[in-house]
């Protein structure tokens, strides 16, 4: 029997988020930071590349590490790599390109760009340089973070940037507050900061080509997209970070993350450099937005994004990422199928824990309850640049006898844990592991609003103990939803049809 794919679509117990998805010959590649499972701060861990083949995205190997931090002349200053992407030179190697950082993100936004090389996709690359003027100096033009790279017909394209909402505030521009807040935050010195008010901003979306040495400017860079957005179709999803760019036909899509923090966006144009219209979001790691669903009623703990769209075996797919352990420091890749309809547009998608399964998954056989889609307690938070101290439940990991299991945690009387999508076969019996300090019972029901089917009843155990009922499941496709009664939180390992 083949296997599945399901979100995570990598292991449940790696957490590469910011994934860049390229394919290369006939496998897709997965370029992205590495998070430490229930990590201090972003991206602890070197560079790990995973690749499936183009036609079975349910078999996915590790490629194994294929830079290490301290590879970077930068690395006692900065030890941690940030998002990167990969391109192939016209040369014929493989190029990749990061950015160094502190902790908790201190130095990010200082730059420059480094660029490593290999002569392979997933082999052991080579730190090269940095992106840097004709003159050699390092080119730091804007805010040089979370580079994205394409090799457009021979031209080598590389976007870069973050923006944040300084300058658009009522009376920031008559303020020193917003020019010292840049320079300390972007290492920047004062006249620069004033001289690119004067323009537009060191905020942005920036964009610039390179040299067939993929490391020397050959223009200067220029916005992609204009930083003032008040009064246009930008205003609701301003750019944040993440730039990532496609090209669909003869047509640019820019794709990033926006001042949201929790939805990847994209922007279409006929040029590579200039004239972006925005299109929407494509999704949300909280479904906010989808169907009308407000921040206040997001579907998980929301944060930080960061990916982009890939077309891999004549399918395309949007690739995120979504966070657990209560922090923005342990995120894990996910991936859903997107439609590119004729006239260009992307329709927002709701997050599944099948993901790049291709259909709906099998009703049978023991899950992760770690692929849930959906963990809510109604009022679930946004993530911040910390570990969050409040209890809702959560994707977290704990040692069982000597074995590290992978469970939702803090699961407290109201919680909902939702699954989409099973085929089901009709009745069933339906099974739970779970650890619980008190008496509980399980409502399951097949959509978010809908009435149970039916409930499993829960007694106190010691450790991760089954229990099970017959339910009277539709068949075909369907979710299932878990909605917990309870006095006192427990945890949730697994669910077996």
């Amino acid at each position: 029997m083949k296997k599945q794919a399901f979100n995570p679509y990598l292991p449940i117990s790696e957490y590469i988020p910011d994934g860049e998805p390229h394919v290369f010959g006939d496998r897709v590649y997965i370029y992205g930071s590495h998070d430490k499972e229930g990590g201090e701060t972003f991206c602890m861990l070197d560079y790990v590349v995973y690749s499936a083949p183009v036609d079975d995205l349910s078999d996915w190997r590790c490629e194994g590490t294929i830079y290490r931090a301290e590879q970077d002349p930068d690395y006692k200053n900065r030890a941690f790599m940030y998002a990167p992407d990969c391109v192939r030179g016209n040369d014929g190697k493989y190029y990749l390109y990061y950015a160094m950082s502190g902790k908790d993100g201190v130095g990010g936004y200082y730059g420059p760009i480094s660029v490593a090389v290999c002569d392979e996709p997933a082999g052991k690359f080579e730190y090269l340089g940095y992106v840097r003027n004709p003159d050699g100096t390092p080119m730091q033009d804007y805010v040089c973070f979370d580079p994205g790279v394409i090799n457009d017909n021979g031209t080598i394209r590389l976007y870069y940037g973050t923006q944040y909402d300084f300058e658009e505030r009522d009376g920031a521009m008559e303020s020193k507050w917003f020019v010292e807040t840049e320079c300390s935050m972007f290492g920047k010195k004062p006249e620069y900061i004033l001289e690119m008010c004067e323009k537009d901003s060191a905020m942005g979306p920036a964009t610039v080509c390179l040299e067939d040495d993929m490391l020397t400017i050959k223009d200067k860079p220029r916005h992609v997209i204009p930083y003032k957005v008040k009064g246009t179709a930008f205003e609701e999803h301003p750019f944040f970070e993440a730039s990532s760019i496609r090209k669909v036909g003869e047509k640019y899509y820019f794709i990033y993350s926006s001042q949201q923090n929790h939805e990847l966006c994209y922007a279409t144009s006929d040029k590579p450099d200039r004239d972006f219209v925005f299109g929407g979001t494509i999704v949300s790691n909280g479904d906010v937005g989808l169907n009308g669903r407000t921040n206040k009623d997001r579907l998980n703990m929301t944060g930080t994004t960061h990916g982009s769209i890939e077309q891999i075996n004549g399918q395309w797919y949007v690739f995120y990422h979504r966070l657990t352990h209560k922090s923005d420091y342990s995120r894990q890749g996910c991936a859903e199928r997107i439609e590119i309809a004729p006239d260009g547009s992307i329709k927002q998608v709701e997050i599944t824990s099948c993901g790049l399964n291709g259909g709906p998954l099998r009703a049978e056989g023991t899950y992760p309850a770690v692929i849930a889609c959906n963990i809510t307690n109604g009022h679930m938070p946004h993530g911040t640049n910390k570990r969050l101290e409040e209890h809702f439940p959560n994707v977290s990991h704990g040692e069982y006898n000597g074995v590290t299991e992978r469970y939702i945690d803090e699961i407290g009387d109201g919680t909902l844990v939702g699954f989409k999508y099973f085929d089901f076969k009709g009745n069933d019996t339906l099974t739970l592991a779970i650890d619980a300090k008190a008496p509980a019972r399980v409502e399951v029901s097949t959509a978010i609003d809908a009435s149970p089917i039916g409930e499993i009843e829960i007694s106190p155990t010691n450790g991760f103990e089954s229990f099970s009922a017959s339910l009277d499941f539709p068949k075909g496709k369907g979710a299932l939803y878990l909605k917990f009664k309870t006095e006192q939180e427990l945890r949730l390992l697994s669910v077996t049809f």
